[in-house]
């Protein structure tokens, strides 16, 4: 039974908390031994499949979630108005529905200020600076894992991944070994990164919307992710080459605004996280709140476009660039930038939540998390759970967690909130900026690659976790 509880934990997806207006009666209805609960089990783990096997079936991954989670549900509720409470199941799902839509709005605005960003050619002019400026290999190697180490903390993963990816692609082509060494070491420090910053990791913004721990008590955990990254990439450091790669010859011109829209996503995350500290909202008030500037400097461009795209064409003929034609600029739509976010990711969430919110619903979660946290250590449980995070979406882990309202005290969620976040890096499959490489940077980064390091990943996993408990020993 132990061991089919901890399969049930690895696969279940997340789900936010349920309220109490729909468990209170929902406890009164346990299905764990009935045949709903059974077909709920059954429906989730052929969805939960069915996402992982995206890249042998091509089927997008948010399909089998969303529809998994449709089937779940309406059973439940069918099953519930049979017997006179159709109500209480339909709270429970309007609450999960609230949570995911909080989700949604926060991770919907950082996306679409990437997305102009990258129109924007802010990412591009990154790229090809540092490809001109005759770095090293090994140079090479440090600046952009340092640089997806920093830039996860408030950008997301997957994006920065992409992108410091595709630097070491562009510089090492001829040196494939080094292209698959950066990239592992990049997948490792974009997690590690991301693990101590709400704004930047999945696993880390559900504790804080949670309202589990702190904003600034996520930083306990800067030093322990630092030593998580730099283990690892110490010991790759002496197989990375020693020479000068070629310079790249290119030129690239900001387009307007960038330099302002690089602003406005600063002042974002500043009153997102201002007004969740001093003001208690949501996450998500202070990303729509962000949203709207970035609609009304969308207007300003639009409507300056013609008046300031004269004062730029001198600029494209001295550096021997062709000069933009009339009107260029009205191009700029931020609901161009809105529809171009990932919405397969976030409909896979919403599939996820949902799902997930229906199993704990049922009750099993409730069993899985006596067994987790009940009948073994905490932190035996915690580092298990991070562990299996290679194999498993840390979010999706994290929300299960989360449903289970386990009762521990803040260097516990600290634990967890660490290994789950840096546990994706022990596989390429483990974690968003992993699986976008693989998929982007096909060749050169591969799964057996990354499994080659996994060795020294692993023992910088461990490394993290020690240093968690003697740094931060002050909340167990």
């Amino acid at each position: 039974m132990n061991f089919i509880l901890l399969g049930l934990a690895a696969l279940c997806l997340p789900v936010m908390a349920i309220a109490d207006s729909g468990t209170s009666a929902a406890a009164t209805m346990d299905l764990t031994h009935h045949v709903i609960g059974y077909l709920s089990v059954f429906v989730t783990v052929a969805a939960y499949i069915a996402a992982m096997s995206e890249e042998v079936t091509e089927l997008r991954k948010s399909k089998p979630m969303v529809l998994g989670s449709a089937l779940v549900w309406f059973v439940i509720c069918i099953y519930y108005a049979l017997h006179g409470e159709a109500k209480t199941a339909a709270l429970a799902f309007e609450s999960n529905l609230l949570a995911y839509i909080e989700l949604l709005l926060f991770i919907l605005v950082s996306m679409t200020y990437l997305n102009t960003m990258e129109e924007r050619g802010i990412f591009k002019a990154l790229q090809v600076y540092l490809l001109s400026r005759r770095f090293s290999y090994r140079k090479l190697f440090w600046i952009t894992g340092g640089l997806a180490f920093v830039l996860s903390t408030v950008v997301n993963g997957l994006t920065i991944g992409l992108l410091m990816g595709s630097i070491a692609l562009a510089v090492g082509k001829k040196r494939p070994e080094f292209v698959a060494l950066a990239c592992v070491h990049i997948v490792s420090a974009t997690n590690a990164g991301g693990t101590f910053s709400p704004l930047g990791g999945i696993s880390t913004l559900f504790v804080w919307q949670h309202k589990i721990l702190h904003f600034t008590e996520f930083f306990s955990l800067a030093i322990p992710c630092l030593v998580n990254f730099l283990v690892p990439a110490c010991i790759m450091h002496f197989w990375v080459p020693k020479e000068i790669p070629e310079a790249l010859q290119e030129k690239v011109l900001l387009r307007r605004g960038s330099k302002r829209i690089i602003f406005l996503f600063i002042l974002t995350l500043t009153i997102t996280v201002s007004a969740n500290v001093l003001l208690e909202l949501p996450p998500a008030a202070g990303m729509m709140a962000g949203l709207g500037l970035l609609q009304f400097f969308n207007f300003y461009l639009n409507k300056t476009a013609n008046e300031k795209e004269s004062d730029f064409a001198h600029v494209y003929r001295f550096y021997n660039l062709e000069v933009p034609k009339a009107n260029s600029n009205r191009t700029f739509d931020v609901f161009k930038n809105v529809g171009n976010v990932d919405w397969d990711t976030l409909l896979f969430f919403y599939g996820a939540m949902m799902i997930i919110g229906a199993i704990g619903f049922i009750g099993y979660l409730d069993a899985i998390a006596q067994f987790l946290f009940g009948q073994i250590n905490p932190t035996l449980a915690n580092i298990m759970i991070g562990l299996s995070s290679a194999f498993v979406d840390n979010g999706t882990l994290m929300f299960a967690v989360l449903n289970m309202h386990p009762d521990l005290p803040a260097g516990q969620w600290l634990l967890l909130t660490l290994t789950l976040g840096v546990g994706g890096s022990l596989l390429a499959i483990g974690s968003a900026p992993g699986v976008g490489m693989l998929g982007h940077i096909k060749g050169y980064y591969t799964f057996t690659a990354h499994m080659r390091w996994m060795p020294v990943i692993l023992l910088g996993y461990f490394a993290s976790v020690a240093a968690h408990f003697w740094i931060n020993a002050r909340y167990f």
